[in-house]
């Protein structure tokens, strides 16, 4: 099962982008081709993800990974997640900033 983080990239890209290579995806979120067919796989298998095949211009198979209304659900749960946190984390460097502001003028 992927990490949050990685569930929540790879559901954001496939929604901007459902006819992303698993190379492609790779490639724009860092991390390693097997991690990325993991994770789909495991996407799939929740019912996040559907795949639909077709030949490209080339007369290769393709894959095109779509966001089932699962898959938009929950990378919205998780958009959500992530923007609380972030949040906090926003709030507790302004708090600190603050310290390290009044500590500076009480030093001169």
């Amino acid at each position: 099962m992927p990490n949050q983080q990685s569930k929540y990239q790879l559901l954001k890209s496939l929604e901007q982008d459902s006819n992303l290579t698993q190379r492609q995806l790779s490639k724009e979120l860092g991390i390693s081709l097997g991690k990325v067919n993991y994770c789909l796989q495991s996407l799939i298998q929740i019912g996040l993800v559907k795949v639909h095949n077709f030949k490209n211009s080339k007369d290769k198979i393709q894959y095109s990974y779509l966001l089932t209304p699962k898959g938009v659900a929950e990378k919205t749960k998780l958009t959500i997640s992530f923007l609380k946190v972030r949040t906090k984390e926003y709030e507790e460097l302004k708090k600190e900033v603050e310290k390290l502001n009044e500590a500076r003028e009480v030093g001169k």
